[in-house]
């Protein structure tokens, strides 16, 4: 006689309940960009740090007339105008004051616009006597110095974005804060350039001159 087994009872889904609106996370936007700086100056520690061990090898390191610094300082005196000029706009979006704030950042990119010309300008005037053929100085000043280029054009794309954006406040329509982000990155890359100028510029000098002239 066979016995019969019995059936699982059949589970009945809960009545579909409308889902509740979570808050939204106002600093995610600001936890991102920090992590995509660190990994950015990771990499540019990595190019310090190829700078530094090239520079140690003489038989390579043939620098004689390292580049003049007319250019690195006035290139730092406009990429450290245009990080007080965003850093004035985030105060402006913080009082709410948007127009301002958007006038600070299109302002901004101006002057990164300007940073690319003169640096083009700068690579135009060295290039009779400095290539990345050169020697190993030659080689690793034109590849950091256009790895940072390209980080401009990055911060300026990503300030343009913010720009056309309708909003950008402390808002649902706008939870995680472009403003203060793209401003968090074009600091980053004004930073860099503080490095730059001392080690790929102010150093050699010293080296080769035992002054700066």
């Amino acid at each position: 006689m066979s016995t019969l087994v019995e059936s699982p009872p059949v589970q009945i889904p809960p009545p579909r309940t409308k889902l509740r609106t979570l808050p939204i996370d106002q600093t995610r936007g600001i936890q991102a960009v920090y992590a995509l700086i660190c990994t950015e100056a990771t990499l540019f520690l990595c190019m310090f740090g190829a700078y530094y061990y090239l520079g140690n090898n003489k038989d390579r390191w043939a620098i004689e007339t390292p580049p003049e610094l007319v250019y690195p300082f006035v290139l730092l005196a406009i990429l450290l105008s245009s990080s007080a000029v965003i850093h004035w706009g985030e105060k402006q979006v913080e009082k709410g004051r948007y127009g301002a704030s958007r006038a600070a950042l299109w302002f901004t990119v101006l002057l990164g616009l300007l940073f690319l010309a003169l640096q083009g300008m700068e690579y135009a005037s060295e290039w009779g006597r400095l290539t990345p053929d050169t020697d190993s100085y030659g080689s690793i000043f034109y590849t950091i110095t256009t790895l940072h280029a390209a980080h401009v054009i990055a911060g300026l794309l990503l300030l343009a974005y913010v720009g056309f954006l309708p909003h950008y406040g402390f808002a649902r329509r706008s939870p995680h804060m472009p403003y203060q982000v793209a401003a968090r990155y074009w600091h980053f890359v004004d930073f860099v350039w503080v490095f730059i100028v001392g080690l790929l510029y102010v150093i050699p000098h010293f080296l080769v001159h035992g002054h700066v002239h």
